[in-house]
């Protein structure tokens, strides 16, 4: 979401005295400027920091880091482009012009699989996924012996099979309900449910208002609105509960920044931090910033401060605590064709710019 011409002109000035401060006392960044479009060098740094981003809850630490204006404390311009899905800057990354993405896990793999320099330095969220049920069959899963047994139950008094739909095949959501229905609750997700892709969260939620499907993956803030609008809904289980350490958005970086300027990789990174600790200590501000760029009439703050305190707005910078996740969701994205074979967490990951903190 753009940001009005005034509020950029301004931040840009700060940020050009910051720079120019920077380049002849901070260590690391002597010398002239780098090129412009989120190029330079080492020896200068980057003018600017090209950061594609999301509107969806996992990327608040973006919100705030904008509202805040803990921009304004790098020595580089930051410039955002919001897209609507993971896909799409998955599509844009091809051209290399972005310095940092905030989007989920497994298009970050997509990007790194298509051998585009990048790694993972900061998560942003942790156990987002809640899977959600119409109330009847909660009523069902709660009476069960098991939930195989619950889905049995519902097959055979409904005469078909329960219905999921989430997001598309391999995306986090996708993953999370695939992992959860083979290895916890021990069901064929091929054969013994129907997973139906609905492309994001804005069609999840009208499905589950329309009562058109019987669950669903998602994140926050849509069980939250599902609760406040009163659709017979709610969470039978919660990442946080049978993956730990559950990885949604993180932070990818390009080389150029992660490499090449370390000292501005870093000073990213700590304001991500910052950023963290803002939503965790002040969930009042962070609901705040969350629908002012998001947009009120999308979510308003009354709904953003509520799902403030769901479990699954638990967000968090350090991308250790995703890395065993992390590699679950890596060989269910290449058993599902999404990247052509499994990332190690060498390959994803760079934990020293977020160590060096």
């Amino acid at each position: 979401m753009k940001r009005d011409s005034t509020h950029d002109r301004s931040g840009i000035s700060r940020r050009r005295f910051l720079q120019a401060t920077a380049a002849t006392s901070a260590a690391g960044l002597g010398g002239a400027a780098g090129c412009l479009g989120g190029t330079g060098g080492s020896n200068g740094g980057l003018d600017e920091i090209r950061v594609a981003y999301m509107p969806i809850y996992p990327d608040m630490q973006y919100f705030i880091m904008q509202e805040e204006g803990y921009f304004d404390e790098l020595s580089a311009t930051v410039s955002g482009e919001v897209f609507s899905d993971g896909p799409s800057i998955v599509q844009a990354s091809a051209t290399g012009d972005f310095d940092v993405m905030l989007f989920g896990i497994v298009p970050a793999m997509i990007v790194m699989d298509k051998d585009i320099p990048a790694k993972i330095t900061a998560a942003n969220i942790q156990n987002a996924m809640q899977v959600l049920a119409h109330d009847d069959f909660a009523a069902v899963w709660a009476d069960a012996e098991s939930g195989a047994d619950a889905f049995d139950r519902f097959e055979e008094e409904q005469g078909r099979k329960f219905t999921f739909g989430t997001f598309p095949p391999g995306s986090v959501p996708d993953i999370l309900l695939r992992y959860w229905l083979s290895e916890v609750v021990g069901v064929d997700p091929e054969s013994d449910v129907n997973i139906t892709s609905l492309g994001g969260a804005g069609p999840v939620r009208q499905a589950l208002l329309a009562g058109e499907i019987d669950g669903t993956s998602i994140m926050e803030p849509v069980p939250t609105v599902i609760e406040m609008r009163g659709a017979p809904y709610q969470p039978i289980a919660w990442a946080g509960d049978f993956m730990p350490g559950q990885p949604a958005a993180v932070a990818l970086m390009h080389d150029r920044l992660r490499e090449d300027n370390p000292e501005q990789a870093a000073a990213f990174v700590e304001q991500h931090q910052r950023a963290t600790t803002f939503a965790n200590d002040n969930p009042d501000g962070a609901a705040q910033h969350a629908s002012t760029v998001i947009g009120e009439s999308s979510l308003p703050v009354e709904t953003a401060r509520r799902a403030m305190d769901s479990p699954a707005s638990d967000f968090i910078t350090d991308p250790h605590k995703i890395e065993d996740g992390a590699q679950i969701f890596s060989e269910y994205a290449a058993n599902a064709g999404r990247i052509d074979e499994v990332l190690s967490n060498d390959d994803l990951f760079d934990f020293g710019v977020y160590d060096s903190l």
